[in-house]
């Protein structure tokens, strides 16, 4: 027989399935691949086959099994087989006495719930019965007093016998209704979800997913299921709230005040035409609608009103408790005011500041031998620092005059009496460098008299001492006198409120950040304290006292630097403690917006013609710009103060920014922009600045005195004046004859008169003393020769430059223009 009969060829039927799959390759590449699947047989013998005999189970199992397994594997795989079978039957088993566990658990605890809630209900309701028992057995007694003040004894006795038995049957019902309402309980009315699944954690814990629920969410729930007791839901009463509107307010923040969704106000204003999202501001008018709307009162504030929060509280005297004085001391530069506080302070302050000239306000702690606290401002001596002389003033109790007994009364000493007088504050004069051979205190006693300050050795009532810093003579006497007049003061302030103070001096520290030195005038000023101070506000993140230690609190009169600002204040500026930080942000922001709003206006030409006439007077007006960046705030301030008086009606200096702390980038491109140099005192440019600066050829100079800087600057606006053109007369010469020359025109024969005719002099035609042509000289000529000059009494031949109106007995003036370099007084 053939393999080509016909027949097809045996096989295991659906053995394998050949098949197309597609692959797919990079770059757009396929590829189509025949495979076959085969199914794998797993042979499972029949129950019936074991028990046959034993000639038919090779029969059996031949039949049976695949091609290729032994006996041996044969019946590997059938035990495997069972023993997968009997895990699987255990399995099974676990699991269901697993389910049942829990379904008992679940069930344990839904009895405890059951109970729990049954208990709560009985107490509830006993507790109902008991009070309903008490108001009727009340109702029924005064009822009672009434008959029996009303009728005789017998009929206040039968009136009395009644009332027990009214609370019988009441007692009766209450049980049957307690009955039928714990009957549905068990039903399928329950609103929790008992029968909902697999108790999890967080339903037993009563959270939802991580979050748990807090106890007011608690108590609402506890609330609403009592309500629901004891028959039905009542609607919650609509809190009515007084809403403070300002000029403008931002959407999310109407809706806070009105304690209503942000949602619902939107929507509401989206129906009045408005398309606006939460975060946009609207007009008052439009927010007094919406309010009215959700049912709450108005309240309109205006934006000055954010300040109201800082009250003016008058202490009460018993809260007052003695603070230490503040004394200030002033005078001219270089008369010795800072030898004396350190001389007090035993410390050495001179030598740290540049050519020991005070640049700074001071501000320091003395306790002098008898234990009595004293706070010392040292303010600066210089003309340039009037505004810091000015604000240690105002800050004072009691002004210290310092006056050099070999110098006396000087135009700063002036300065100093005055700034006294105006804050009314008592002065105490001590008269410095006594130990000087040319020392004279009666001298400065005398001119002390031409400003109307009286020493008490001239009969007046002002204290004065004799010191030297040097020697430390007369120092213990002036203590006493400072401490004398703070006795006399008698000094107080309530520690136990909100601090108040003045900030002496502000900078921006590298390291440190804005750092402002305060002053404390009232109340105790703690870490951790938010406050605000001018446009600036923050929160103290630590306390620095004259020594450089961290203190936790301020009291009364002590100086301390303030660290947690988010900017540099201005010096003189007013630092008040709030309640909380979105306070003390509002009023520094609307104080911000007030000094802007005061600038633009102070900048902005009302009109057009103030415009143009102010642009027509600074035509012929040259500007040095320059760029001012200080260590810190008194500083610049005093710098741009001293800039402002440099100058005149043809120049003048311009500051175009001031600020504090290190030259930056920034500073150099606007510097770069408006040609102008950069005038760093005690501070340096950081290195991407002093790299665009040699980049950018920008001028950056640093000065440690504020003379130099001021006589720079001074030299520079010289710079721009225009020379001073001076004439001098070097002499006179006489037209005796007029000549006609052919070529050169009329030459007029002159005789010199004075002084010397010069060839390359100007020359005025005078003609009965009157000028009637001014130009120079074509040629000058002696004899025939010509020459350079002539002398007085020689003759000479004169022509002028495109000029031939000459008659004799003219008088011809000879003259020399020189350039005189100007400078600023």
């Amino acid at each position: 027989m053939s393999d080509s009969d016909g027949k097809k060829t045996l096989g295991l039927r659906g053995g394998s399935r050949p098949g197309n799959v597609k692959q797919s390759f990079s770059h757009g590449r396929t590829k189509n691949v025949v495979v076959e699947t085969k199914r794998k047989r797993v042979v499972v013998p029949k129950p019936g086959a074991a028990k046959g005999g034993s000639g038919a189970a090779p029969s059996t199992s031949g039949s049976r099994r695949p091609a290729g397994i032994s006996d041996a594997e044969m019946e590997r795989r059938l035990k495997a087989l069972q023993a997968a079978k009997a895990r699987e039957a255990e399995e099974a088993a676990q699991r269901e006495a697993e389910e049942k566990a829990r379904a008992e658990e679940r069930e344990r605890r839904r009895a405890e719930q059951e109970a729990k809630e049954r208990e709560q209900r009985e107490a509830e309701e006993r507790a109902r019965a008991k009070a309903e028992e008490e108001e009727r057995q009340r109702i029924a007694a005064e009822e009672a007093a009434k008959r029996a003040a009303a009728a005789p004894a017998p009929d206040a006795a039968k009136a009395e016998r009644p009332a027990p038995s009214k609370a019988s049957p009441a007692a009766t019902p209450r049980k049957s209704e307690r009955e039928r309402e714990q009957r549905p309980s068990r039903g399928k009315g329950r609103d929790d979800n008992r029968r909902s699944g697999k108790l999890t954690l967080g339903q037993a814990t009563g959270g939802e997913g991580n979050r748990q629920r807090s106890m007011a969410a608690m108590k609402r729930k506890q609330e609403r299921a009592r309500q629901k007791a004891m028959g039905g839901s009542v609607e919650r009463e609509k809190v009515v709230r007084d809403v403070q509107l300002p000029e403008t307010i931002v959407v999310s923040e109407l809706a806070n005040r009105m304690a209503e969704r942000v949602a619902d106000v939107v929507k509401s204003l989206m129906q009045m035409g408005m398309m606006v999202t939460q975060n946009q501001s609207i007009d008052a008018d439009t927010a007094e609608l919406i309010i009215e709307e959700f049912g709450h009162k108005v309240t309109r504030v205006s934006d000055a009103d954010v300040e109201d929060v800082i009250k003016e509280v008058e202490d009460k005297e018993d809260d007052l408790k003695p603070r230490p004085p503040v004394i200030t001391i002033m005078g001219h530069v270089d008369h010795g005011k800072t030898s004396i506080l350190d001389a007090i302070r035993n410390a050495r302050v001179v030598a740290g500041e540049a050519g020991g000239i005070t640049q700074h306000i001071g501000a320091y702690q003395v306790k002098t031998e008898s234990g009595t606290t004293l706070s010392f401002l040292d303010t600066p001596g210089h003309a340039a620092f009037t505004s810091m002389r000015s604000r240690g003033a105002q800050v004072t109790d009691i002004v210290v005059l310092v006056v050099a007994a070999d110098d006396a009364v000087m135009p700063q000493t002036i300065e100093a009496i005055n700034h006294a007088k105006a804050a009314e504050v008592p002065m105490i004069v001590a008269i410095n460098k006594c130990d000087k051979p040319a020392a004279d205190p009666m001298k400065v006693r005398t001119d002390l008299l031409q400003h109307e300050v009286i020493v008490e050795q001239m009969s007046g009532e002002v204290q004065d001492v004799e010191v030297s810093a040097h020697t430390g003579q007369g120092l213990d006497e002036l203590l006493e006198a400072i401490a004398l007049q703070a006795e006399i003061l008698e000094l107080k302030a309530n520690p136990n409120r909100a601090a108040q103070g003045a900030v002496i001096e502000a900078q921006l520290d590298v390291g440190r950040g804005p750092v402002a030195t305060v002053l404390v005038q009232n109340g105790t000023l703690r870490q951790g304290d938010i406050f605000v101070v001018g446009e600036q506000y923050g929160k103290v993140r630590a306390l620095i006292n004259d020594k450089g230690e961290r203190v936790q609190e301020a009291g009364p009169s002590v100086p301390v630097e303030v660290l947690g600002l988010n900017g540099t204040p201005e010096a003189g500026d007013v630092l008040n403690v709030t309640e909380t930080e979105a306070q003390a942000r509002e009023i520094a922001a609307y104080r911000e917006q007030a000094a802007k709003d005061k600038r633009a206006a102070a900048g902005a030409a009302t009109t057009l013609e103030q415009l143009m006439a102010k642009a027509k007077e600074d035509e012929n007006v040259s500007e040095l710009p320059i760029l001012v960046k200080a260590d810190v705030q008194g500083s610049a301030e005093a710098i741009v103060q001293a800039m402002e008086k440099i100058g005149n009606e043809e120049v003048r200096v311009r500051v175009l920014h001031s600020g504090v702390g290190a030259i930056t980038e920034t500073d150099v491109g606007l510097a770069e922009a408006s040609g102008a140099p950069i005038m760093g005192f005690n501070v340096r440019a950081n290195a991407s600045a002093r790299n665009t600066a040699n980049q950018k050829s920008v001028e950056i100079r640093y000065y440690s005195v504020i003379y130099d800087l001021v006589d720079d600057v001074k030299a520079a606006a010289s710079g721009l004046l225009s020379a001073e053109i001076r004439e001098n007369f070097i002499g006179y010469a006489q037209i005796k004859e007029v000549f006609k020359v052919t070529g050169v025109g009329k030459v007029a024969g002159c005789l010199v008169t004075e002084g010397v005719a010069r060839r390359s002099a100007g020359v005025r035609l005078l003609r009965d003393n009157v000028v009637i042509h001014e130009g120079t000289l074509k040629t000058l000529k002696r004899f025939k020769d010509e020459v350079a000059e002539v002398q007085s009494g020689q003759e000479c031949g004169m022509a002028f430059e495109n000029y031939d109106d000459i008659r004799p007995n003219d008088v011809i003036e000879i003259f020399e223009r020189e350039e005189v370099t100007r400078t600023l007084d």
